[in-house]
């Protein structure tokens, strides 16, 4: 029996989807697309500082079990502060980026991958960043890889190592809100 690991790239599927979607149908689209329930589901993401209370909320819904919410282990990561200069008007300004979510994600598939925690990961990201970490679970431990994402933004790069790639805009209907 295969042990199926789902791992969600919060802040790739934010800026993928086409609107807001709900976790608990995603997940249960992506159990039935492999056949399976996952041993475990994973969310990582970066939130403010101290969270709001809507993203205290929110994170709290994910980590309950179904049929109330989808059961993931939640990681959050800290937003820093990036500064840009505009060149043309001299105007300098902070905007908030993701600061650790990449590294976690590669970290994640790598360790768990070496622990023998799944036979089959779904990661649901399309940074092409996540090859080398794909590349190791694949070639070396002999991990099957699934990808889920959306044509515009899934880097052929993980495409190329994937067994599997679920497109998820020809499911949208299914997990929208």
């Amino acid at each position: 029996m295969s042990r199926i690991i789902w791992i969600a790239d919060a802040g790739y599927l934010i800026k993928a989807c086409p609107g807001k979607f709900d976790y608990l149908k995603l997940k249960e689209l992506l159990e039935k697309e492999c056949g399976g329930a996952f041993a475990e589901s994973f969310y990582l993401n970066s939130t403010s500082y101290p969270p709001t209370d809507a993203q205290d909320a929110f994170h709290t819904w994910l980590k309950t079990a179904p049929p109330r919410g989808p059961k993931m282990r939640v990681k959050l990561y800290k937003l820093k502060d990036m500064h840009h200069q505009c060149p043309n008007c001299n105007h300098s300004f902070d905007r908030p980026v993701q600061k650790g979510v990449d590294v976690g994600i590669a970290t994640l598939i790598v360790k768990l991958a070496a622990q023998d925690q799944y036979s089959r990961l779904i990661l649901s990201a399309g940074d092409g960043d996540f090859e080398d970490a794909i590349a190791f679970a694949k070639e070396e431990l002999h991990k099957e890889i699934w990808i889920s994402g959306f044509p515009e933004s899934l880097s052929p790069d993980l495409q190329s190592y994937a067994d599997k790639v679920i497109w998820l805009d020809e499911h949208w209907e299914a997990f929208k809100k």
